[in-house]
């Protein structure tokens, strides 16, 4: 009479496997390892994965992982006696850092006008993961605003966020520049990493209200001397 075994599968909760580190957070295209190891008092067998070829009858078995090249990659490390099986799941979090951030003006070319609205636009390219993403907005050394994102995508995007200005005289040298940061916690690199856009200077580009009537009573000052002119010619026969 033959009778099998049932095989109890478990999975993380209640399973006495332990990771080291327990996440990793690692740049695309770098390394990292990591160690398996158990709790329990009797012998059992260890494995990446699931490949029964690669159990090991040892207390932790390491992992080591050369460069990272997809980005749906993940670990898994099994731990498996004659009746039971657990696992425990190995959370990577793969970043890139932008290939370029940049910041223009949008559908403006020229001086500025004292007063008037226009918008900047920071353009961030190619970064992973855009959860873990803020663009930060300055003025000089002052932060203006932040924003952040709640995609779950996890491979590079494109993003694009806007800033609304009014200029004053104030503003006159100013330079205004966005920033990408990713915070990965506290297993990702501190300080978090950052890339920032080269500054946009509106130095001598607004032109104030002040100056605009001058040159409108300047136009009107010289119309008004050629139609006395005229006028003064015509009256007097001047020749």
């Amino acid at each position: 009479l033959l009778i099998e075994k049932e095989i109890l599968w478990t999975h993380s909760y209640g399973c006495p496997i332990l990771l080291s580190p327990l996440d990793v957070v690692v740049e695309y295209g770098a390394s990292f390892s990591v160690n398996c190891s158990y709790s329990a008092t009797h012998q059992f067998g260890l494995s990446w994965d699931g490949f029964d070829d690669t159990v090991e009858e040892s207390e932790e078995i390491f992992r080591f992982v050369d460069k990272v090249t997809d980005w749906e990659t993940n670990l898994t490390c099994y731990m498996s006696s004659n009746e039971t099986q657990c696992s425990q799941d190995l959370p990577i979090t793969i970043y890139k850092t932008p290939d370029s951030v940049f910041i223009s003006t949008v559908n403006h070319r020229g001086p500025m006008t004292e007063g008037q609205q226009y918008e900047l636009q920071c353009d961030v390219h190619n970064v992973a993961p855009v959860q873990n993403l803020t663009v930060k907005w300055y003025k000089g050394q002052t932060l203006l605003h932040q924003t952040n994102f709640t995609d779950t995508i996890e491979t590079p995007v494109n993003e694009t966020v806007t800033l609304l200005i009014r200029p004053d005289r104030a503003d006159d040298g100013a330079e205004y520049w966005c920033e990408a940061e990713l915070d990965l916690g506290a297993e990702g690199p501190q300080p978090h990493p950052t890339n920032s856009s080269k500054p946009l200077s509106i130095k001598q580009e607004i032109l104030s209200k002040c100056k605009q009537m001058n040159m409108l009573y300047l136009s009107f000052s010289v119309l008004l001397f050629q139609l006395l002119q005229k006028f003064c010619f015509v009256e007097t026969g001047l020749h």
